[in-house]
């Protein structure tokens, strides 16, 4: 089973997802400049609508991290009074039992971010305060620089330097059996939260605590051409003196305002296949569902909205649940730029396009297992629905977010679950 979004959304002037010159991101489609927000972003956003809306309880939430040996160190301190250099010793011991080594630049901060349920957090202190016996470390003595050695010393201490798969491996090695096991079984069974299940988990060297994405974003294109601006700005000191002329800071920000396509497909097998593959873990699947569709729609990026406030919601929401059936993106009627003229504004001709281009996909690819296709339009213009539904026969207006969701979740869940 398949449930898929496709969303018009217009923002006014901004700058929501920043490249490395803090310019919007941008690429290439159709052979035109379009505007675009990337995957990731709007995956960040969603997950912050999450929190903001309430829309996953507290215990079920999850969050990347790199301050793991952080954040166990507090709750193994807090647990044994034990000191933090006490703790934290063997609260980073314990983490090398499992690969979970260091930084080299930042001891303090694991190798690399992990996404892992909060719950873990707390299971994972409560392993360690539990062997805390058994993790017993001398304190390690000052170490001596390179640079009071002399040169021979600096140059064996050098050759000696472990690579970090070696540092890895005899990690593990000398790993306590039952504090790998404990800490094993805690970090592998991280599918069962929301957000993991959604949005998956990859660790190169810990295939076993991978979790395939049962969902899938793809990056916010803009239905038309777009170009930059610049903003330029200045700013007056407050408490300068009132015959001192000229402006005391400037600058540029640069922006656009694009109308976007964005699109969102969930697997709902391989979702309850993440949480758990029972009964509960399907009951818990159409929550996840619920608050995904919710945070999808009202899910804005952040990037210089205290300057900007582009706080703008999507006109159109089409969605579209179908069984047995492959995905759809609908980028492809944008591949000639919209443009507002005498048909229709920028909104209302993407809006309109792209039923258009889902009635033909419809047509040439039939419509094999579809349980509902539904939308939600912002506007008053009765002549625009009517167009949609004229453009693509059989979708049902819901009026409301809160139909819209109750009709997707029902279709792709039953009216029992």
């Amino acid at each position: 089973m398949k449930l898929e979004l496709h969303i018009v959304q217009n923002f006014a002037p901004s700058n929501l997802n920043r490249d490395d010159t803090g310019s919007p991101k941008d690429c290439e489609f159709g052979g035109v400049r379009r505007a675009r927000i990337s995957s990731q972003c709007f995956k960040r956003a969603i997950r912050d609508t999450f929190v903001q809306h309430d829309l996953i309880p507290e215990s079920d939430r999850a969050a990347r991290t790199k301050r793991l040996i952080e954040q166990l160190t507090s709750r193994v301190v807090q647990a044994k009074k034990v000191s933090v250099e006490h703790a934290r010793l063997a609260v980073t011991k314990a983490l090398g039992f499992v690969a979970l080594v260091p930084d080299k630049k930042d001891p303090d901060k694991t190798e690399y971010l992990l996404f892992l349920p909060l719950k873990s957090l707390d299971a994972l202190a409560a392993v360690v305060a539990e062997h805390l016996e058994k993790l017993a470390v001398v304190e390690a003595e000052e170490p001596v620089t390179a640079a009071v050695m002399a040169p021979e010393d600096a140059a064996r201490k050098k050759t000696k330097a472990k690579s970090r798969k070696a540092e890895k491996s005899d990690a593990q090695q000398a790993a306590d059996p039952d504090i790998k096991k404990a800490l094993e079984e805690i970090l592998r069974d991280g599918s069962r939260t929301p957000e993991l299940a959604l949005f998956g988990r990859m660790i190169a060297d810990k295939a076993g605590w991978n979790v395939e994405a049962a969902c899938q974003v793809a990056h916010a294109v803009s239905t038309n051409r777009v170009s930059m601006e610049f903003d330029f700005y200045t700013a007056i000191d407050d408490l300068k003196k009132d015959d001192t002329a000229g402006s005391d800071m400037m600058g540029t920000i640069p922006f656009n305002s694009a109308c976007f396509y964005r699109y969102l497909v969930v697997d709902v097998e391989a979702l309850i296949k993440n949480l758990g593959n029972d009964d509960d873990a399907r009951a818990q699947a159409k929550r996840t569902v619920e608050a995904f569709i919710r945070a999808a729609v009202l899910a804005i990026p952040t990037g210089k909205q205290n300057s900007m406030a582009a706080q703008n919601r999507p006109s159109l929401v089409l969605g579209d649940v179908r069984d047995r059936a492959e995905s759809r993106s609908l980028t492809n009627a944008f591949v000639e730029p919209v443009r507002p003229g005498r048909e229709g504004d920028l909104v209302s001709q993407s809006a309109i396009r792209l039923a258009a281009y889902a009635a033909s996909l419809d047509k040439v690819y039939g419509v094999t297992g579809r349980k509902d296709l539904s939308f939600i339009l912002l506007g008053t213009e009765e002549t625009l629905a009517k167009a949609i539904k004229a453009k693509l026969p059989g979708a049902n207006d819901r009026g409301s977010l809160d139909a819209l969701i109750r009709a997707l979740t029902t279709a792709a869940f039953g009216a029992g679950t």
